[in-house]
């Protein structure tokens, strides 16, 4: 994402796009990111593959897609596309940027998503990190980029909408939701591993881990989670696999080790 910020031009208008607006959107959007180099990678879309994109973004009655125009031909200036929780894309034109366009975007996003919503910048993107937290969204976490198409690390925000506390707290109560189907998965493949040793009589459970393996694990694990460092990681995993390897002997009875 690309903004500017400044006093709005007093011509801008903001408007629901239309099918024939797919075409100016997708050449802004390629602008703005090329025009953006090296602060934000080159996308690796090209204007065939960006169109269908749009295209359908504006047919699907699940996103909102907005453009701004602005100047005596109404020329697209900006626009956004907006999910229920997602602010997906906001581009601003580069020779319209910094005069309030994307201001006047985001001002819209937050009158249409009074309950918050959510948005990923590239980590290099310093200007529009700096533009969204002039506005008062919270940089939440930052990723390794092996989920972006460009393989560069991203940073997700969120504006918290106008109840900050139940907004955040709805966030950790999904997130808390997914790492107890995570933990699950991961205590179900523990004990399958140590069904495994005990069948081939190699040992196994809380009197048999394995430092160098579970060191090698802390350290995958680091490269995905850059907010937390290998110590922090190591305690947490510690805990987890000690856990599971319990849990494992319960269910075998097999005695706990001496402490």
């Amino acid at each position: 994402m690309t903004t500017g910020d400044d006093a709005a031009p007093s011509d801008l208008t903001l408007r629901p796009a239309r099918p024939d607006d797919v075409m100016a959107l997708a050449r802004l959007f390629l602008r703005a990111r090329r025009a953006a180099a090296p602060d934000l990678p080159l996308p690796v879309q090209g204007e065939d593959e960006v169109l269908p994109h749009l295209a359908a973004a504006v047919d699907d009655p699940g996103r909102e897609v907005w453009v701004a125009t602005a100047g005596t031909r109404d020329a697209v200036v900006g626009f956004l596309v907006l999910t229920p929780t997602w602010l997906d894309d906001l581009y601003v034109d580069p020779d319209h940027q910094r005069r309030g366009v994307g201001t006047a975007l985001l001002g819209l996003v937050r009158s249409r998503r009074p309950g918050g919503f959510g948005l990923w910048v590239f980590a290099t993107n310093r200007a529009a990190r700096a533009f969204y937290d002039r506005h008062g969204l919270v940089e939440l976490e930052t990723t390794d980029g092996s989920a972006t198409a460009e393989g560069a690390p991203d940073v997700r925000l969120v504006w918290p909408g106008e109840r900050p506390l139940s907004f955040l707290r709805d966030a950790i109560d999904e997130v808390d939701d997914q790492l107890a189907e995570l933990l699950a998965r991961r205590t179900a493949l523990t004990a399958a591993v140590q069904d495994h040793k005990a069948a081939a009589g190699t040992g196994g459970g809380l009197r048999g881990r394995d430092a160098a393996r579970e060191a090698e694990i802390v350290t995958r694990m680091a490269a995905h989670a850059p907010g937390l460092d290998e110590d922090r990681l190591a305690r947490v995993m510690a805990a987890v696999i000690g856990e599971s390897l319990a849990a494992w002997e319960e269910r075998r009875g097999v005695a706990p080790p001496p402490t």
